[in-house]
Formats: structure tokens, sequence, C-alpha cells
């Protein structure tokens, strides 16, 4: 038999195996082993006459080592938080750490978190980068309010996953969707990282959403349901309800950050778009900003080429700086 290849597969415990696959000698080259004095008798198909002598097989090809990926619960500095990990199965370079969308109940927190990596994931060109999903949680909480376990779980990136985990990270990066997005462009005041990536980041204006909610002009949300609870409604009361807009939170970015934007996104969200455009790119205080509108809807980080090509750009450009980041 003729050996072809070795093929790495998942068995059903997790564990990696190698599938050997042969193919059987045609009979006429069966008769060619021994006979190899019968020079005329053995030739190709052309019947050259010459001895066709098969090829040692190749060495044993190992398996490459397995990528993992589970849940752990994390703390730094007194928060907890649980996180999805993937570590990847090449050495390890940077960390990309990742933020889940709105999910009002925490019983659905871990599996967003868990979507978000496998979305990510997806995006990225390489496989050497440690993804860390944080499943900050949301329920009976303001937006926003999940930015303590947030917080914590990029610190614990920056300062310790590398000895937790056994890797070395380079550099590390941020990036979310929707509320996730939010989440990332709050944290880019906070801490500095490599690099920020938003896509469709809002609430950007929660005052006029709840406003639109009170007047019967949008359904109503869990989210703006609980500032009515706690504060009154936004007609009466907006000043908690615009503090918490991401419009109010365009200064000190310590990172360059990609915005994409889907133009068929929803009204709501399109109609303060270019508010947050034109208070970002007038910021004097902030690094770098890259707007990125493509066709797509909220999702369109996900479904659009000309997206990917730049969110993978963005990292790429920032990897190969000198520079990495600052832990303090």
């Amino acid at each position: 038999m003729d050996y072809l290849e070795v093929t790495s597969l998942m068995l059903t415990d997790g564990f990696f195996g190698d599938l050997r696959i042969y193919q059987m000698r045609p009979p006429w080259k069966l008769l060619c082993v021994p006979v190899l004095t019968v020079i005329a008798a053995c030739g190709g198909s052309g019947g050259s006459g010459s001895i066709q002598v098969a090829s040692p097989s190749p060495p044993p090809v190992s398996s490459p080592a397995p990528s993992v990926q589970g849940t752990r619960t994390i703390s730094y500095g007194g928060v907890s938080v649980q996180v999805v990990i993937y570590v990847p199965p090449v050495a390890v370079k940077d960390a990309l750490v990742l933020y889940h969308p709105t999910v009002w109940f925490d019983d659905r927190i871990l599996g967003a978190a868990e979507n978000t990596l496998d979305n990510f994931k997806r995006l990225l060109n390489r496989d050497d980068m440690l993804l860390v999903s944080v499943a900050y949680p949301q329920q009976n909480r303001e937006i926003g309010e999940g930015l303590r376990e947030a917080e914590a779980a990029l610190l614990w990136v920056k300062n310790e996953a590398s000895r937790a985990l056994g890797v070395s990270i380079n550099r590390v990066f941020i990036a979310g969707h929707s509320q996730g997005a939010y989440v990332v462009t709050r944290l880019n005041s906070l801490q500095p990282t490599n690099g920020v990536i938003a896509n469709a980041p809002g609430p950007l204006d929660f005052e006029y959403r709840c406003l639109l909610e009170e007047r019967g002009g949008a359904p109503g949300s869990q989210e703006c349901g609980l500032m009515v609870q706690r504060y009154g409604r936004p007609s009466a009361n907006p000043t908690p309800y615009r503090k918490i807009s991401l419009l109010s939170y365009t200064e000190g970015f310590k990172a360059d950050a990609l915005f994409v934007q889907g133009l068929d996104d929803t009204d709501i969200q399109m109609r303060s778009w270019p508010l947050l455009k034109q208070a970002v790119q007038s910021c004097t205080n902030c690094q770098r900003p890259v707007f990125l509108e493509v066709a797509g809807g909220h999702d369109a980080l996900f479904t659009s080429f000309t997206a990917r090509e730049a969110f993978n750009q963005f990292i790429d450009q920032r990897r190969t700086a000198a520079s990495t980041v600052r832990i303090d």
C-alpha cells in the first residue's frame, strides 16, 4: 500500500488522533517489486522499459498542537467575571479581548460571550492571537454599569494572563459589537491598549431612544424601563439618560480606534451616527480614529468583505509597531 497523507482528527473525547489514508498498488506494480530484473515488463504507462521503483514513504508527520477553548472565572482588583478563552494551536503573539452585545438576562451571558468569540475568530486572517471574550453582566443594570467587570477582565489580560495561561502576550487589542462596541469605546478613555475596534456602537443617544419609547414611537425595552423606574421618564428627567449615551464619551481616547457602521442599520442608530463621527473627529486629545461605513445592517462587520479586510488591516498595521502596550 502507498502512504498518502496524515490528517488530524478530533475524537469524541476531545483528544486528537491521526487518520492515515492508504491506497492499494495496481496489480502490475505488485509484480514489479519481486522481479526487478524484468526491465521490459515493468515500464510505466508509456512502456519506456525503465525500472519504476516506488519512493520510500515520507517520515511520519506530527499532528499540530490542538487549540484550547474553555470558560473560567478570573479576578482582578477584587472584581470577578467569567470569560471564554481561546488559546490557538501556535505560539501566541498578541491578545484580542472581546465584548458581547446586549443580553438582558445573565443566564444567557455566557452563550453570548461564546458566540462573540466565534464570530470574531472567523474574522481574523491569522491564528496566533489569544482570544478572551468577557461575559460582563447586564441584568438589572444600567448601560455602562458592566464597565467594572469589563475593565477588570482587560487588566487581567494585560497583567496576569501570560503567567496564568503560559503564553507570551506582546500587544492587546479590544473589540466589541453593539453594546460591546459601546463598552470598548468607553474603555478606550480608561485604559491604554494597542487598538480598539467598535462595530455599530450604541446606544449613541439614549435619551432619544427612551423618548421614542415613552411616546410610542418604538417598542419598550428593558434598558429604558429600568431607567424609568430609577429616574422617572426621560421627558421629565433627561440628565441620567444623557449621561449614559455614548455621545457623552467622545474624548480622551488612548488608542487608535476603528469604528465600523453599516449604512442600512436602524433609524435610531443612523440618526446619531453622524453626531458621533463628528464629535470623535473633532477630539483634540484622542488617538487617531478611523471610520468605515459599508453596506449592511447592524452586523456589517461580520457580513461585509470590505469591513473584514479593514478589521484585519487595522490590527496588522499596529502589530508591526515597535512598541508594546503600556501596562500601567
